[in-house]
């Protein structure tokens, strides 16, 4: 389960995120101000922190960096401050996103989704990575079979770049499910049996025998070079 912890000292917006979040199935640990969120952060070891610049007791900055003095968690800014220097300070201190108040949920689900997604995804120092059928560009986010381009659909690539990025390890079917459609569809593995038929379409040689794109039964998937 992804752990969020919320920083905020605004009751109401405390409340409601958590509503929210738990309702799709994140664990919530919650700080009404700099001080308790430095520990809690700390003791919680959150999977993404989302924080209020406008602090009572320390200014958000600071708890940026001073999350930043241990840890690489992704930090999203919800903040009711619009001045571009105030985004440029939180950004520059680490901040990885910066949603302004009023923020509309959805939209501040995805931008957590996705920052989600790009620290879960284990980095790899080849972004190149290569198998006998195919080639998968991370940088250029492109892949090309017998030196032409594949076109891949975004929620094609979602899954073949997660599964790049671990090449050679197992990845579950709940991590992908969570990582590419959000954890509410955390159960729906025929998603999985439904876009790895056609990313096997597209770079295995023969689809019926896979020898790239391997299913773990009742487990997960890997990609084997």
């Amino acid at each position: 389960m992804t752990t969020v912890l919320v920083v905020d000292d605004e009751p109401q917006i405390v409340r409601a995120l958590r509503i929210n979040l738990s309702a799709r199935g994140y664990d919530v640990l919650t700080a009404h101000d700099g001080k308790t969120a430095l520990e809690v952060a700390a003791d919680g070891k959150p999977d993404i922190v989302v924080l209020d610049l406008g602090l009572p007791d320390i200014d958000g900055a600071e708890v940026i960096a001073g999350l930043r003095g241990w840890t690489s968690v992704p930090i999203l800014v919800l903040s009711a401050r619009t001045e571009s220097a105030r985004k440029v300070e939180a950004l520059d201190a680490g901040a990885d996103d910066y949603v302004t108040k009023p923020f509309g949920m959805d939209e501040l689900l995805a931008r957590l989704r996705a920052a989600v997604r790009r620290s879960t995804t284990l980095s790899v120092e080849e972004p190149i990575v290569r198998t006998a059928t195919f080639t998968v560009d991370l940088a250029a986010k492109k892949v090309h079979r017998d030196g032409a381009e594949v076109h891949l659909t975004p929620t094609e690539w979602g899954l073949l770049e997660i599964l790049a990025r671990n090449s050679g390890r197992l990845v579950s079917q709940k991590q992908l499910l969570q990582e590419v459609w959000g954890p509410s569809h955390v159960r729906e593995a025929h998603y999985l049996r439904v876009y790895l038929a056609g990313l096997r379409r597209k770079l295995e040689l023969d689809q019926s025998r896979p020898r790239h794109l391997i299913t773990e039964p009742g487990m997960g998937y890997r990609l084997e070079p």
